[in-house]
């Protein structure tokens, strides 16, 4: 059923609401999902897309596209490309009827474009970073009038200069994360461990943490974090970390202080990331019984990321391969848990671990480390 033209009213209610949403978005897939839900709902649009370029690869890319995935196609193609390399916005009542139709995608997603509306949008700087494209008009005239062009355009200049603050953002938080991930590869490779062990640990806890109900912000915090928990070892002299034979009670005290090293190292920070750190590079050896170190903090007096990570942790080291050591079998490592449920972890995290199993063994087998690495 073709639906009505929006009153003035009810665009200001959806500009309003929309573009508060966005202000208020930190995360790059939901701006984009906001944008698209907006553009969308201003000029009655069976889907709208949002298109971002690719300038490594050299192509055109969608992640937020009503009704399919991810779609990628080349650079300069399709009526898309043809807008973001002309600069100029495209209304086009019968996509059918025009070469620049990209066929293959309508083929694939068994979709009939007929009406489309392409915006470029830009960046502070003027520069072209993507573009709106909307696709089959809902109201009674079935194509795209230069009424909706104003409108598209209007949502295409607010959101392009917000999609910009979110990209510098996540750009931020990425370099962040690689830092954050290379510094606790330092204390990885000095007690002879990988590089992949902290990138694993660091996704099986943001597993586990969803697994449990965290917020996705809180997940991906103690993911961005959790890669710097053995960050003291680079304290440990390597005669005691690397040392092949049983370590004397002396020297496992030694090691036992990376803990506190890294809570030294961390703590003063006015960053949440590193407090963060600190607190999981404290308390990973703690067990909910009381017996860890260094404190002996005992059940929910162990933060919570720390208690993740002391699973993720052990899972990891269980599984790997070492010089010392070979990879336990699942089995093994299934029933420890059970035995050690309760004892060293916290039953629920357990639980948890038990019914995300599959994500975990999926990790483990992407990030595996090469033959060569080991030991």
């Amino acid at each position: 059923m073709a639906k009505a033209e929006l009153s003035p009213e009810q665009l200001l209610k959806i500009i309003f609401e929309y573009t508060a949403k966005i202000a208020g978005e930190n995360n790059l897939n939901s701006v984009l999902i906001l944008m698209a839900n907006m553009g969308r709902e201003m000029i009655l649009s069976d889907r709208c897309t949002v298109w971002l370029i690719d300038d490594v690869r050299k192509e055109l890319y969608t992640t937020v596209a009503h009704g399919v995935k991810e779609i990628r196609i080349p650079y300069g193609t399709g009526f898309v490309g043809s807008s973001i390399m002309s600069g100029e916005p495209l209304i086009i009542k019968d996509a059918y009827n025009d070469p620049r139709h990209n066929r293959d995608n309508d083929i694939r997603t068994g979709y009939h474009t007929k009406s489309v509306i392409t915006v470029p949008f830009t960046n502070n700087d003027g520069e072209i970073i993507g573009a709106y494209q909307a696709i089959n008009k809902m109201t009674e005239v079935d194509y795209f009038t230069t009424r909706d062009l104003e409108l598209l355009s209007l949502a295409a200049s607010y959101a392009g200069k917000s999609l910009e603050s979110v990209m510098l953002h996540q750009e931020i938080i990425n370099t962040q994360r690689e830092i954050i991930s290379t510094m606790g590869e330092v204390g990885e490779i000095r007690s002879k461990e990988t590089g992949n062990h902290v990138k694993r640990v660091a996704e099986y806890s943001y597993v586990l943490a969803l697994g449990l109900g965290l917020p996705i912000e809180q997940a991906e915090l103690l993911r961005t974090a959790s890669p710097m928990h053995d960050i003291g070892k680079v304290a440990i002299p390597d005669a005691v970390l690397n040392k092949p034979g049983k370590l004397t009670e002396e020297e496992h005290d030694i090691i036992k202080s990376h803990t506190k090293i890294g809570y030294q190292l961390l703590r003063g920070s006015k960053r949440e990331l590193l407090r963060t750190a600190a607190i999981v590079a404290e308390q990973h050896h703690e067990k909910w019984d009381g017996t860890g170190y260094p404190s002996g903090r005992k059940g929910e007096d162990i933060h919570l990321f720390g208690r993740i990570t002391a699973v993720a942790d052990v899972f990891d080291a269980l599984s790997a391969e070492r010089v010392y050591k070979a990879a336990w079998p699942l089995d093994r490592i299934e029933n420890l848990f059970r035995e050690e449920r309760g004892r060293h972890f916290d039953p629920a995290i357990i639980d948890v671990f038990f019914q995300e199993l599959p994500k975990l063994l999926e990790i483990r087998e992407r990030l595996t480390d090469p033959p060569e690495q080991h030991g």
